[in-house]
């Protein structure tokens, strides 16, 4: 039986085997986040079609991918992964494109946040299946996250709409000071919708995926299959936009597109991959959004965006309470059965109860 003073001592060389990774994640996030910024002032400032641009930037990455991964090599994939993975990447395909479209009318903030959304579907397959004395925990949960999900449609993260700027500021300010519009609930559906795509793409390619090295290779699969299925409505998004004399061009960014391909599509899969892997940190978690939310804060900051700090961290505390509401009874399952060596096999069972969103 070990003593207090080795279980202490076991724990602190976790955490400190920990800390390389959790650097690693955060770095990994923040540049994410960055590049979606820099997506966002790209589109804004060229008016580049938004399908033809991130299908120019899946072209280069399902190459690396397939690079990378080589899923031709190694053990053979069978047909009931390769079929689950083609059709994933038409999911993949269609969350690209809801996912930039709410970029381009949202914002960067909202289309973050949005795709934490997908946390719903964990929910409602909680209240559908799981047990019934814990319905009403999961239930507050869900009325948790759409709470987030209506304040940040309220604009409570802009400084112009936010009711601490009203509490804050005079009466007597001036009408040209007031720069947006609230979106309400249904200028958030376009993000709000990938976020659930996003949940349900995870889910499919934890499925499929038994071991980690599978995973990655069925990935490169399901990026080539959602670049293949983008090429006709980029095409089409080309045909439309020179015929109706409207601006078809792409306008070249470098640092644009080599920011979304490196850090918002390659990058941020093995920086999930390690997370999970090695942190037990799933995307729909509240360390997840802490560490999403510092690096919001800082973009929003460095890019000058009509930003509320009050406002914002309302938005996240009642999100991740939601967040952690739905999970913390599957939670501690999944604690417990971490020191079991059988853990690929436990998280695998339980990542529907737990959380459909899981590291791309």
């Amino acid at each position: 039986m070990m003593s207090p003073k080795q279980i202490s001592d076991d724990r602190g060389s976790s955490h400190f085997r920990h800390t390389p990774f959790q650097i690693i994640h955060l770095i990994g996030n923040f540049f994410r986040i960055w590049s979606v910024y820099s997506l966002y002032r790209y589109l804004n400032q060229t008016g580049a079609p938004v399908v033809l641009f991130l299908f120019c930037c899946l072209v280069p990455s399902s190459i690396i991918f397939l690079i990378l991964q080589k899923p031709w090599k190694g053990r053979a994939l069978s047909n009931q992964q390769i079929v689950p993975s083609l059709i994933n990447g038409v999911i993949t395909a269609l969350y690209f494109i809801l996912w930039g479209k709410g970029l381009k009318s949202c914002g960067p903030l909202r289309a973050i946040l949005s795709e934490y959304s997908g946390a719903v579907l964990g929910v409602l397959s909680g209240v559908l299946y799981g047990r019934r004395g814990h319905v009403w925990k999961k239930v507050g949960g869900l009325i948790a996250m759409l709470v987030a999900l209506f304040f940040l449609s309220q604009g409570w993260a802009t400084s112009s709409l936010s009711p601490f700027y009203i509490l804050l500021h005079s009466t007597d300010t001036k009408e040209e000071e007031v720069q947006t519009e609230a979106l309400g609930l249904m200028g958030m559906m376009i993000p709000v919708f990938a976020g659930i795509l996003s949940a349900l793409r995870r889910v499919i390619a934890r499925r499929v995926s038994l071991k980690n090295q599978q995973k990655k290779r069925l990935h490169a699969i399901t990026i080539t299959s959602a670049t293949c299925f983008l090429f006709p409505l980029a095409m089409w998004d080309l045909v439309i936009g020179s015929s109706s004399g409207k601006t078809s061009e792409l306008p070249f960014s470098a640092w644009a597109f080599l920011s979304t391909i490196l850090f918002g599509i390659i990058l941020i899969f093995y920086v999930d991959n390690i997370a999970e892997e090695r942190l037990h940190m799933v995307f729909s978690s509240p360390r997840h959004l802490m560490v999403a939310g510092a690096c919001i804060i800082v973009m929003e900051i460095a890019y000058e965006m009509d930003f509320s700090l009050p406002g914002f961290i309302v938005c996240c505390l009642v999100l991740g309470f939601g967040i952690f509401e739905a999970t913390s009874l599957e939670r501690s399952k999944k604690d417990s059965s971490i020191k079991s060596e059988d853990l690929p096999d436990r998280i695998l069972g339980n990542d529907l109860d737990t959380s459909p969103i899981l590291p791309i």
